[in-house]
């Protein structure tokens, strides 16, 4: 035989055990070392296109 409850699971029991999957989290987010803004970590910052200490990404000055 399988595994069978003894007892019934209630709709909120069941449902707030499967809505862990589907929690939302805070990105993490650092200090750029180069400009300082707040930027994703282990993305390239959006302020100056810097990311590992070179420039990957061209960043338009008019803004």
């Amino acid at each position: 035989m399988g595994a069978v409850p003894k007892t019934k699971v209630s709709r909120a029991r069941r449902d707030s055990r499967r809505a862990q999957a589907f929690r939302l989290k805070m990105p993490g987010i650092g200090e750029c070392p180069r400009c300082h803004e707040m930027k994703r970590m282990h993305r390239a910052c959006p302020a100056c296109g810097y990311y590992d200490g070179r420039e990957v990404v061209k960043v338009d000055a008019s803004k």
